[in-house]
């Protein structure tokens, strides 16, 4: 006889079902779990024992095989630990083998039996309820299952699941979880002056596009970069779910509390490609995947080394981040905004005492440090100059994130109509997603816009990706505007972002009564 319980592996954030079999057999006493368990998988046999000692029960004196399948997918973590339990105690007549068959089970067992808190429920309820099944999980992480839907059973040890499945005492289905109102965020009302600052990170924002703040120290970067969440419009509810089960994986998720504020990562400049993309070990999600659907903020940019920034290529462009093993790939989606900050050069580049002594040499070699197909996937650069008494002293701004805020929800809301067709379950598309067919007819153009842009493309010697970029931050201004087409003022305007810095095309080659800046 062999009884089954099912539980879930991880792949990136999808769950797949893992059949968890259990046969005793006369012979020598032993216990054995094979189907590819890594370390924490073959530390379930000393949990169980123990967990069932506390409960006064032994195993029986026979050899206990546990199988995992499929066999040849790799099983990681302490979560098959409640699905081997309960496969067991069904083979000892514990707990009626038939029950079973309609649960799927995750959760770590403590030595006295309880349930403690496991990574990875919500997309094991997710994937539970697709297969019609009930989840057992730890009452700890039932907030965070009921979000998916489904039917689930939140306990907190195995004595309380023995009652339930024998009618002593039957476990009541969790709720959700709080739906937590963000907290108010740092806002534009802060930032004195920096009124172009503003207007670049506006665009930004409307659009989906990367920008990078290149100034002096105390200019008002990092303050710019830390208030974008706060003019994102909210997370929908597909979106959150996407998100939330990152969080899961990521063990980021605090009983059960979902936030429709979009994430913000803002990592060290000191973290490992394994850190900002994703891997190690057991190929954990990294700040990319952390900060998906939200904004990836890398302070200190040229810090960051170059093999880690050259790693960010394929993440911007593909939308997700592809951990490679030997025996499988892992993926975990990575659609996120980047907002970058740096100094002109390592001596600060600042005015007065802060300046530079070492002449141009100095910047070059400083930004020298960021490859030119990195700088290529930056929609936006601004030279942010330095703050005067003279903009502190003024009264607060016009404008705080809520003006800003409302304009780039009117200007998300006409992206989201006209690019319907491109939307799916999982996104919500904006320009800065717009591929090459859809972008030419989306943002041709007129006569006189399209000779500037073409006049500019060969005086700074713009790539496709770059010429591509350019038109879809010129759409992004028109549709702030509210305008159906792109006019010469927007491409003039997205074509004044395009400078780069020290060592790329400079923008000054351009007619100053185009409105660009050098």
């Amino acid at each position: 006889m062999v009884c089954r319980v099912t539980t879930f592996a991880f792949e990136g954030v999808e769950a797949q079902p893992v059949d968890v079999q259990v046969q005793m057999t006369g012979g020598q006493p032993a216990f054995h779990i094979v189907g590819l368990p890594d370390k924490a998988v073959g530390e379930s046999r000393e949990r169980v024992r123990a967990a069932f000692a506390s409960l006064g029960l032994a195993l029986p004196p026979k050899r206990v095989i546990v199988n995992l399948a499929p066999a040849d997918l790799p099983k990681e973590g302490s979560h098959y630990d409640l699905a081997i339990a309960l496969a067991i105690l069904a083979m000892m007549g514990v707990v009626p083998p038939d029950q079973l068959e309609s649960y799927a089970a995750i959760g770590e067992l403590s030595l006295d039996g309880s349930l403690g808190e496991t990574l990875g429920v919500l997309p094991a309820a997710m994937a539970a309820e697709a297969m019609d099944l009930q989840l057992i999980c730890p009452q700890i992480c039932g907030a965070e299952a009921a979000w998916a839907g489904g039917s689930v059973v939140g306990a907190t040890g195995l004595i309380a699941l023995i009652n339930h499945f024998t009618g002593r005492a039957v476990i009541s289905p969790p709720q959700p979880g709080e739906l937590a109102i963000p907290p108010a965020g740092p806002d534009l009302w802060d930032v004195k002056g920096q009124e172009g600052a503003k207007r670049a990170l506006e665009i930004a924002a409307a659009g989906g596009h990367n920008l990078l703040f290149c100034g002096p120290p105390g200019s008002g970067k990092s303050m710019l970069a830390q208030r974008l969440p706060g003019i994102l419009p909210p997370l929908s509810a597909r979106e959150l779910l996407e998100v939330s089960q990152i969080q899961s994986i990521a063990g980021l998720l605090e009983r059960g509390r979902l936030s429709r504020r979009r994430p913000f990562r803002a990592p060290h400049h000191s973290a490992s490609m394994a850190a900002l993309v994703g891997g190690g070990i057991k190929a954990r999600p990294g700040e990319v995947s952390l900060a998906h659907h939200g904004v990836l903020f890398l302070d200190e940019l040229p810090e960051f080394t170059a093999t880690v920034l050259d790693s960010l290529r394929q993440p911007l462009e593909a939308g997700e981040a592809v951990v490679s093993r030997a025996n499988r790939h892992v993926r975990y989606p990575a659609r996120f905004q980047l907002i970058a900050a740096m100094n002109p050069c390592r001596c600060g580049g600042g005015p007065g005492a802060a300046a530079c002594r070492r002449g141009p040499r100095c910047a070059q070699q400083y930004q020298a440090r960021l490859s030119g197909p990195f700088l290529d996937r930056i929609d936006l650069y601004y030279d942010t100059p330095p703050v005067t008494a003279v903009d502190l002293a003024l009264p607060p701004p016009a404008e705080g994130s809520a003006e800003v805020r409302e304009r780039v929800a009117r200007a998300r809301d006409i992206q989201t109509e006209r690019l319907a067709h491109m939307a799916s379950d999982t996104c919500r598309p904006v320009n800065a997603d717009t591929p090459l067919p859809e972008l030419e007819k989306s943002a041709a153009p007129d006569e006189a816009g399209a000779a500037l842009l073409s006049d500019a493309a060969a005086r700074l010697q713009l790539t496709a990706r770059g010429y591509s970029r350019v038109l879809k931050v010129a759409r992004t201004i028109a549709d702030l505007e509210g305008s159906e087409g792109v006019r010469r003022i927007h491409i003039a305007e997205a074509l004044s972002y395009r400078h780069r810095p020290a060592g790329g095309p400079e923008a000054s080659t351009i007619p100053a009564q185009d409105g660009l800046v050098g």
